[in-house]
């Protein structure tokens, strides 16, 4: 005859623990929100790596800011290096968040998301009057090609049998373009536009996307539902409202 209310005890224990994340958000509730150096996404404001709160600028940083005052979800934004351990913080750390990292199909399961914020496209530039045309990455390989030392885009480059002409400042692969000393320049996108803009270079255009990935905020797995849903809701808001977009279009 003590079975029932245990039931019912029980019962009622697993409902609450569901519905946890669906409680509201208390005032006291914060979330520290971790990021590096990636322009034009997220960058300390004097080139160094750390930066605090107004030390930081960014597409990524102006677009969180706004997602995170518009959901009244209070937090605070430092800038350090390296990658990897501000990644395995946000992992391991209840309310801390990481931006922006590509939602891959290992990581899915790790956090909880917020996005897409912005592209991260791999492309290939060339100059506005360019007669070249490319349908896949492997006819690039009759033409020179500039890339960044030791990034990514290189490194996949060589392994695919290209002889990249290689630079230690990704810059001088757009003025090297724009000189004509390249063909066509393996960069990011949008990063390609806002280097060649601080070089003053607006003439390039996009003769291949090749790779695509969207970037977004990434938050430790046991962030409450109703905090990803408001902030996911307000970053929606933004981007029907066009704010997004006129975020881009300040730094590109």
């Amino acid at each position: 005859m003590f079975i029932r209310p245990f039931i019912i005890t029980a019962a009622l224990l697993l409902s609450l623990s569901a519905h946890a994340d669906d409680a509201p958000i208390p005032d006291y509730y914060k979330v520290t929100l971790l990021t590096e150096n990636f322009p034009p996404y997220n960058m300390s404001i004097t080139g160094k790596q750390f930066a605090l709160e107004d030390g930081i600028t960014g597409i990524a940083v102006d677009v969180v800011r706004e997602v995170f005052n518009r959901a009244q979800i209070k937090y605070t934004m430092t800038l350090l290096y390296p990658w990897d351990r501000l990644y395995k913080t946000a992992l391991e750390k209840p309310d801390y968040g990481i931006f922006v990292t590509a939602r891959t199909p290992e990581r899915e399961e790790l956090f909880k998301w917020v996005g897409p914020i912005g592209p991260d496209d791999w492309v290939l530039f060339a100059k506005d009057d360019s007669k070249i045309t490319l349908k896949t990455l492997e006819e690039a390989k009759k033409y020179k090609v500039g890339a960044y030392r030791g990034d990514a885009m290189a490194e996949d480059l060589l392994r695919r049998g290209f002889d990249p002409h290689l630079e230690l400042r990704d810059q001088e692969n757009a003025k090297n373009l724009v000189k004509g000393n390249i063909d066509l320049w393996a960069a990011g996108d949008p990063a390609g536009r806002y280097l060649a803009n601080q070089v003053g270079i607006k003439n390039l255009k996009i003769v291949l996307r090749y790779s695509h990935d969207d970037l977004y905020l990434a938050l430790n797995k046991q962030t409450p539902d109703e905090v990803v849903r408001k902030l996911q809701g307000a970053l929606e808001q933004m981007r029907k409202e066009g704010k997004i977009q006129e975020i881009l279009d300040l730094y590109l």
